[in-house]
């Protein structure tokens, strides 16, 4: 029974954190007001000589959008990538 169990969680947890991962991009896909605002924020970070994917960069969308470093990360590759390619 407990092979069972570990298999299940196993083959479901990987569907669960890509299903979250599609929320949080449909997210930011569905309000490009928000991308372009992500994207003035990493230009001024940029600015200052800051990479937005430097760590002070993930910490900063992490905290201000409530997510993980890991999906702050793929957020922030997401919309540097759509919208604004000209960030680095």
């Amino acid at each position: 029974m407990r092979y069972f169990l570990a298999l299940s969680l196993l083959i479901l947890t990987p569907a669960i954190e890509t299903r979250a991962q599609s929320t949080l991009l449909q997210s930011v896909k569905r309000n490009p007001e928000e991308a372009l605002a992500l994207c003035e924020k990493f230009r001024a970070l940029n600015k200052k000589g800051i990479s937005a994917r430097s760590e002070e960069a993930l910490k900063e969308v992490s905290r201000k959008k409530n997510l993980s470093k890991i999906d702050a990360e793929i957020l922030s590759l997401y919309v540097i990538g759509l919208n604004c390619p000209d960030v680095n």
